[in-house]
């Protein structure tokens, strides 16, 4: 496993720890997602570069379409949720009661 590898891993591994244990706001629960699909995006255009392929993927490209879509989502549930409950806090939000 080179660097780059380690790297990657790292840093899907921090984020998905931060979504984990920093679940009090909606916004750094959203903020950790991002990151997630950071460093997979980043790792999935590196990809043709580690096997020496010279036809680029389409996968990258795809990733960052729906990755940007669930940005857009978020921020929109982020909106409505601060509008409607005055906050932005997780443990206000009950899913039963909808």
């Amino acid at each position: 496993m080179t660097l780059l590898h380690l790297s990657f891993y790292a840093a899907f591994t921090l984020s998905s720890l931060g979504l984990a244990f920093h679940r009090t706001h909606l916004i750094s629960a959203l903020l950790c997602l991002e990151s997630m699909m950071l460093s997979m995006y980043i790792a999935l255009s590196m990809w043709p570069i580690q096997t020496q392929t010279s036809s680029p993927t389409l996968l990258p490209i795809l990733m960052l379409t729906f990755s940007a879509c669930e940005a857009g989502t978020g921020l929109a549930l982020l909106v409505a949720s601060t509008r409607t409950h005055g906050s932005d806090h997780l443990h206000n939000f009950n899913l039963l009661q909808c």
